[in-house]
């Protein structure tokens, strides 16, 4: 993978702190090439109706103000106030560590030229007050993602906007090697000549945290290739240790729908459950199925981080190849859920058919069979079962043929009927301890989750038990205006407040410029922090 654009240095590391940061004074000599100490400005800046712990989602309105304040005349040429979103993760290299920051979001505030004193001098001991409206967007522009990609489903996935990822009171289960962080910027802006580089001579930051609202994706195409999940699981039943099996049970679980939490990510807005299907073979008719006796479960969230950008699902193929150019890692964390309550339908008993009807080895992943009008008509559970039975059967004749063993004495002990069942587990995420922040995909960092099911099982003495892995997609609802505060305006007063100051609507996206950083080398993105 290529890395262009114009190098632009060592990426800037972001305030972490949930207050305020202030950085003035110093700097005014940074146009000559030397710091000259004097007297410390002030510089803020104020966001309404916030405090420390609160939480923004999408659509929330971020309205306040920045107040600057010197104690010295300062000339300047002009003031910026941004929304910023940047993603940073860092590998091991080969003899030091990368450090890659990605700009993936910068809303500029327009600002008046009638703000601006004439001239532009910060007067000792005035105040300047400028206001600022923002709103977090649902989407990113397309600019922001312009990497190679292996297919277009993801690129849709990067352009949404990933949630803070670090830094939240309780455990988000996330690495220091992967963060993701927002924030309002200020900055006071002087070119020291006529076609040089701007340089800030002050900068304030207000970090925010976001869990931006997500759709519910459909379900996953999950293949023998994508090791981290495990959907169907065989195991041979036996009575005890040492006896001869007595039939064999297969365990199949469907992907559940997606977890979604309360906007504020930490009330519960859905309550979803697995299903998991058993069919159990006995090797004699009389052989009465296994009871499932009980239940355990966990989630595991997985955090996928890289030092290059990311052209396919993580989570789908083999996340880590060997030599590979880009720095790649995962961390994986655990959180046991708590006790979960099965609820089953009876054992039914079915008996397998007769003949076996050999497959043409067209479309034999379609459920059903071809009526005489060319059409498809859908097949029972039944008429499936029995076909993944006949399958199951004929493979293992086949191995039995080729190891010299009579393949009529095998299909003796096989019994003619087989039993099935489907289990309901609903659970509920342990919000009270977590932090889980809703699954996402951006260009150098993932985050899924797998849930993690183990069903005890016991026929006559003999206990056993089935570990399927499957999906889990957490997602945050989507809000109301009035529950940002907002309340929807009339017609009316809505085409007065779209002749109202520009600076006092929506941001827009800025034309993207160009950072991607990595240690002296750019790929194209958002322009400087």
């Amino acid at each position: 993978m290529s890395f262009g654009g114009v190098p632009s240095g060592l990426p800037h590391r972001a305030s972490l702190s949930g207050a305020p940061s202030v950085s003035s004074g110093g700097l005014d000599g940074a146009a000559n090439g030397k710091k000259v100490p004097f007297p410390r400005s002030n510089i803020e800046v104020n966001l309404k109706n916030h405090f420390s712990s609160k939480i923004y989602t999408s659509g929330s309105p971020l309205s306040g103000d920045v107040t600057i304040t010197t104690k010295r005349d300062v000339r300047f040429d002009s003031i910026q106030i941004l929304l910023v979103g940047s993603t940073q993760t860092k590998t091991d290299g080969l003899n030091s560590l990368n450090l890659v920051t990605h700009t993936f979001l910068k809303l500029v505030m327009p600002i008046p030229e009638s703000t601006y004193p004439v001239p532009r001098v910060l007067e000792t001991g005035q105040t300047i007050t400028i206001p600022f409206n923002f709103v977090i967007p649902n989407h990113l522009t397309i600019s922001a993602c312009n990497h190679e990609r292996l297919s277009g489903q993801l690129q849709d996935q990067h352009l949404l906007l990933p949630p803070s990822l670090g830094g939240w009171d309780k455990d988000d289960m996330s690495p220091i090697m992967a963060r993701i962080d927002y924030s309002i910027k200020a900055r006071v802006l002087r070119q020291a000549d006529v076609g040089s580089k701007m340089v800030r001579i002050m900068e304030a930051t207000q970090p925010i945290r976001v869990l931006p609202a997500s759709a519910e994706d459909p379900p996953l195409n999950i293949s023998a290739a994508d090791k981290l999940y495990k959907m169907t699981k065989s195991k041979t039943v036996r009575k005890n240790l040492m006896a001869t099996r007595v039939g064999q049970l297969t365990a199949e679980a469907l992907q559940p729908s997606a977890a979604l939490l309360q906007s504020d990510g930490l009330g519960i807005a859905s309550h979803p459950s697995a299903q998991v299907s058993l069919t159990f073979e006995p090797t004699s008719a009389d052989m009465a199925p296994p009871r499932v006796t009980g239940v355990s479960g966990k989630i595991i969230s997985h955090t996928f981080y890289s030092s290059g950008t990311i052209a396919s699902f993580p989570n789908l193929g083999t996340w880590s190849q060997p030599f590979d150019v880009e720095r790649r890692g995962v961390y994986s964390a655990s959180t046991p859920l708590p006790s979960m309550k099965v609820s089953h339908t009876p054992w039914a008993q079915r008996p397998f058919a007769a003949a076996v009807r050999r497959d043409s080895g067209y479309s034999s992943d379609v459920d059903g069979n071809c009526g005489q009008d060319g059409g498809f008509e859908s097949d029972s559970v039944e008429s499936r079962s029995n076909r993944e039975h006949q399958s199951r059967q004929q493979r293992r004749q086949s191995i039995s043929a080729s190891n010299g063993k009579k393949s009529s004495k095998k299909a003796a002990s096989t019994s003619p009927i087989y039993h099935t069942t489907t289990l309901e587990i609903p659970f509920k995420l342990p919000s009270d301890k977590k932090m889980f922040i809703p699954t996402f995909h951006s260009c150098l960092a993932s985050r899924v989750y797998t849930l993690q099911l183990s069903l005890d099982v016991t026929i006559g003495s003999t206990r056993s038990n089935v570990t399927l892995t499957m999906p889990l997609q957490v997602g945050i609802e989507y809000s109301t205006p009035e529950q940002h505060g907002v309340s929807l305006p009339s017609f009316e007063t809505a085409v007065a407040e779209a002749e109202a100051d520009a600076h006092l609507q929506p941001r827009v996206i800025r034309v993207p410029e160009y950072e991607f950083n990595r240690e002296g080398s750019a790929l194209p993105g958002y322009g400087a922090r």
